[in-house]
C-alpha cells in the first residue's frame, strides 16, 4: 500500500517537473490561460472556480459509480459497455499495444495506422478509425490502475478538456521524448496543459480514493475486533 503510492507520488512529481520546466521555456506561454476571469454581462467569470466545481462534480459521480459497482472491477466494466465503451479482454495486451505506444487500460479514440492496428487486434475489422474503448489482459486487474484509467475514461465522456486524442498524444510526446517544446503553437500548448492538468488530477483521485478505502477497511476490521475500537 506504502509502496504503491509512493510510485504514484514519484509520477506525479516527475511529470509536473518536467513538463513545468519545458513549459516555462516557451515564450509568452506562462503569461496565457483559458481558466482566468472573464466579464459576460456585466457579470465577472472565475473559469477556475468553474472547473474546480465541475472537477469536484465528476469525482462525487465517479465515487458514486464505484460504490454502487461495489469496486468489483468485472461489474465497472459491464457499467462502461453500457455506457457504450468497447471493452477488450486480450492475451499478453500490453505486448500488443507496445508498438503504437499504449498501455493497458484505456484507448482514446484513434485514426490512421494505430486505428487500423487496434481495429484488426480487437474486433477483427479492418477500420481506419476507431472509438475510445478499453483494452485489458486475462487475469486479475489491478484495482488501483483500473481506476487511473477508469477516472481518464470518465472525464472523457463528460467532454473535459486535456482528456480528447490530441492532447494526450501531445503529453506523450512531451513527457517521454526530448522533443522540442518550441515548435508548439499556442493552442496546442494549451492542449498539454490541460493533459497535465487532468492526469494530475486522475493521479489524485486514485491517491485519495486509495486512502479512503483502505482506512475504511481498517476501521471495519477494529469493529470486528472487540478490543479493537473503543468509544
Amino acid at each position: 500500500m506504502k509502496l504503491f503510492n509512493n510510485i504514484l507520488y514519484k509520477i506525479l512529481s516527475i511529470q509536473e517537473k518536467i513538463l513545468r520546466h519545458r513549459l516555462s521555456k516557451t515564450i509568452g506561454a506562462k503569461n496565457y490561460s483559458r481558466r482566468k476571469r472573464h466579464y459576460s454581462n456585466g457579470c465577472l467569470l472565475d473559469l477556475n472556480s468553474i472547473a474546480d466545481v465541475e472537477k469536484q462534480k465528476l469525482e462525487n459521480e465517479l465515487t458514486l459509480i464505484l460504490k454502487n459497482n461495489e469496486y468489483n472491477p468485472q461489474k465497472i466494466l459491464d457499467y462502461i459497455k453500457k455506457q457504450g465503451t468497447a471493452v477488450y479482454i486480450i492475451p499478453n495486451a500490453a505486448k500488443l499495444l507496445n508498438p503504437i505506444g499504449e498501455n493497458e487500460g484505456f484507448i482514446y479514440p484513434a485514426k490512421g495506422f494505430k486505428a487500423l492496428y487496434l481495429s484488426l487486434n480487437t474486433s477483427r475489422k479492418f477500420a481506419l478509425k476507431t472509438n475510445e474503448m478499453f483494452v485489458l489482459p486475462v487475469g486479475e486487474l489491478n484495482k488501483y490502475y483500473f481506476i487511473y484509467h477508469l477516472y481518464n475514461w470518465f472525464a472523457f465522456k463528460n467532454n473535459i478538456l486535456g482528456l480528447d486524442s490530441t492532447s494526450q498524444e501531445l503529453l506523450k510526446k512531451y513527457l517521454f521524448t526530448n522533443a522540442d517544446i518550441k515548435s508548439l503553437q499556442l493552442e496546442e500548448i494549451y492542449k498539454l496543459k490541460d493533459a497535465i492538468k487532468q492526469d494530475k488530477a486522475s493521479i489524485e483521485f486514485v491517491i485519495k480514493l486509495c486512502r479512503n478505502y483502505e482506512g475504511a477497511k481498517q476501521a471495519l476490521e477494529k469493529l470486528k475486533n472487540p478490543n479493537g475500537a473503543k468509544l
